[in-house]
């Protein structure tokens, strides 16, 4: 049986082409923050600002931070631009608190 919170649930279709990573990830976050669902899809399509040299750059610097004891044990680095999306969105939300888990597990 379907409960009647999950019916009434509003989704939002977010298509991010030729759109800006981080503003984008400000506005998702502030639907989050006020009880909206949201999908995205076609992450890939996404706009990173500065210039392709800049970008690469600084993704291999983030791709060097380690931890020095055990590695595997480190900061994870997420490749799929879905994943960088979703940790930018959780970056802009207290994800560190129950209520900011909980909607970190619902909306995306």
């Amino acid at each position: 049986m379907v409960s009647r919170s999950v019916v009434c649930a509003r989704w939002v279709v977010v298509d991010p082409r030729h759109h800006m990573l981080g503003r984008l990830a400000s506005i998702l976050a502030k639907e989050l923050l006020n009880g909206q669902r949201v999908a995205v899809v076609r992450c890939e399509d996404m706009c990173l600002s500065g210039g392709l040299d800049r970008q690469k750059m600084k993704y291999l610097r983030f791709l060097r931070k380690l931890m020095n004891t055990k590695p595997s044990h480190g900061p994870i680095h997420f490749r799929a631009p879905a994943k960088i999306l979703w940790r930018t969105i959780r970056g802009m939300i207290p994800h560190e608190t129950k209520l900011g888990a909980v909607i970190l597990a619902q909306g995306l």
